[in-house]
């Protein structure tokens, strides 16, 4: 999930009466932008969020010496420096500190082979967040939801919490569209809530931010916000079903994008996976195609959906698409991503729904088939 903190800064100081126009002051981001490896060992591209590089590679990589290379924004720093030898049979950390030397990011730096947990429970959390090297205070936003693979290595739940961020950024982390909640099924869970945006997002055609998580990373993209969804993770297996359980209240006052009231109109949540083949052309999914990419193979979303205040099981199979195969080289070798995506209101992607519309999700899991010999 990436957002930079000058655009934060930006929008608040827009609107704000006592702004002027100053010197142009030195940079104040603190953010790796691109990472280049060794030739031919990644299966994807790097995935850089907020606090954390990912690069998949092949399962004949030697993590013991491998070398990254980083750009980071105008101005910033990175210790140790790009292009450092080092051992990555465990997470690395690199610190990036921008060019004003008033905040600084850690970020770890992780070697995947793609063998992605199939249990999820909700019950890891961590911030979203920024150090001020001044005060030494750390300024925490929203939660991320993260949980640790089976080699060691941990993969981070997107969230649209960083487009929220630029309208509420003074909101506490449970006041986001996507926190987590005390009241699981078993003990915690993930609470995603349709928020309104306020007059700012009304300004810009987005009165509403359904809650929502899904595999994948999160880029604010101004021109067309149903793209800064980034959808699917490597997966070196074919699904076969995603189960888990859910409670769901509908809001009242069903919105559209105009942020006019559709009196007939009631809200409704999605649940739902897909399995695509990675091309050069579709490195991932967005929130434009995520149901309708010629790229998808198989789906799973749920059907029997109904309002209830107590944990009510899901159990739904992957269906494969009409015309649609699956190549077992390609899975062995990493082609395929999976995508499980959530959100509390249906057309979230589209900025309508009814604010208050809360989805719970808990103990999930994903099935697969046995490995071919």
């Amino acid at each position: 999930m990436k957002i930079k903190i000058t655009m934060i800064l930006l929008t608040i100081g827009v609107f704000s009466l006592g702004s002027c126009i100053r010197d142009e002051a030195p940079n104040s981001e603190a953010d790796i932008t691109s990472c280049r490896v060794t030739s031919g060992i990644l299966i994807r591209e790097a995935v850089i969020t907020n606090e954390k590089v990912t690069l998949y590679v092949n399962d004949s990589v030697d993590l013991t010496r491998q070398k990254p290379e980083f750009t980071v924004t105008e101005g910033a720093t990175i210790s140790p420096a790009s292009g450092t030898i080092r051992n990555f049979t465990t997470p690395q950390t690199y610190i990036v500190t921008s060019q004003d030397g008033k905040w600084k990011k850690s970020y770890t730096v992780e070697y995947v082979f793609s063998n992605l947990l199939t249990k999820y429970d909700f019950e890891k959390i961590k911030y979203y967040e920024y150090t001020n090297t001044e005060t030494n205070k750390t300024i925490q936003f929203f939660h991320i939801f993260y949980d640790t693979e089976i080699d060691g290595s941990s993969m981070d739940w997107g969230s649209g919490n960083a487009g929220f961020m630029i309208t509420s950024s003074s909101s506490p982390a449970k006041d986001y569209p996507t926190c987590q909640d005390d009241n699981g099924f078993k003990g915690k869970c993930a609470k995603l809530t349709t928020r309104s945006t306020g007059k700012l997002g009304a300004m810009f055609n987005a009165p509403i931010a359904a809650g929502n998580l899904f595999f994948g990373t999160f880029e604010v993209n101004m021109d067309n916000m149903a793209k800064s969804t980034h959808f699917g993770v490597p997966f070196k297996h074919v699904p076969t079903e995603l189960v888990g359980y859910y409670k769901y209240k509908a809001g009242e006052n069903y919105t559209n994008a105009k942020n006019e009231e559709v009196a007939e109109k009631k809200d409704n949540f999605d649940l739902y996976a897909v399995f695509y083949e990675v091309t050069d052309d579709v490195q991932y999914l967005d929130g434009t195609n995520s149901l309708t990419s010629d790229n998808i193979v198989s789906i799973a979303r749920i059907k029997d959906k109904k309002e209830t205040d107590t944990w009510t099981r899901f159990a739904i199979p992957f269906n494969m698409c009409e015309s649609k195969s699956i190549d077992q080289a390609k899975v062995k070798a990493g082609k395929y991503n999976i995508a499980i995506i959530m959100s509390s209101s249906i057309d979230g992607a589209k900025f309508n729904g009814a604010v208050g519309s809360t989805l719970y999700v808990d103990e999930m899991q994903l099935f697969y088939k046995p490995e071919e010999k």
